[in-house]
């Protein structure tokens, strides 16, 4: 649960740090703005990726599902600046599928957290085969990272690209080449 008054405080200090007057017409409210803030980027830290997980239905036969291109926002862990992408989520069902909607959901619970690209990834494939017991699954996360566009080496545009690869998917190369040639590689 977030702490809106700690967060608010936090806020204040760090105006002064940087030899700001928090009590300034254009500040005074910010301590307060970025609190409701944090609330919504973060709210993925109170919610259980079973929850979208477990709206399943039946489907005896059905082949590889792939929702691409989900657009997610995160905050990096070790900068606290955002990274964001794309995020395409793929599973062979064992005759049970998910609401797509609920994919795109999975992907968001776990992007609102202070987050690194590579444990985003990984939990999202965990959880799909956690909560929805599929053959195997395959996630692709492409995000750019603020802290490296705006800080540090300062180069737009580049792109980390992070996959994570579980049961059928792991142990059958065709499964993955076929994921792949699905987004279009």
């Amino acid at each position: 649960m977030v702490d809106k008054s700690k967060i608010e405080e936090g806020v204040r200090l760090l105006l002064e740090g940087i030899g700001e007057n928090a009590d300034r017409e254009g500040l005074r409210e910010t301590p307060r703005r970025i609190a409701r803030m944090y609330e919504e980027i973060f709210g993925g830290m109170d919610e259980d990726p079973m929850v979208p997980l477990s709206k399943q239905f039946q489907a005896e036969g059905a082949g590889i599902v792939l929702e691409k291109d989900i657009t997610f926002y995160s905050t990096c862990e070790h900068h606290l600046m955002p990274f964001f992408g794309k995020a395409h989520v793929a599973y062979l069902p064992d005759g049970k599928v998910v609401g797509l909607s609920k994919l795109a959901r999975t992907v968001e619970i776990f992007a609102r957290r202070p987050q690194l690209q590579e444990k985003l990834t990984a939990q999202v494939a965990d959880a799909m085969m956690d909560y929805l017991r599929p053959k195997g699954v395959m996630v692709m996360l492409e995000a750019e990272h603020m802290c490296m566009t705006m800080r540090g080496v300062k180069k737009p545009g580049s792109k980390t690209v992070t996959v994570a690869v579980r049961g059928a998917f792991e142990e059958n190369s065709g499964l993955q080449d076929t994921f792949y040639h699905m987004l279009g590689r």
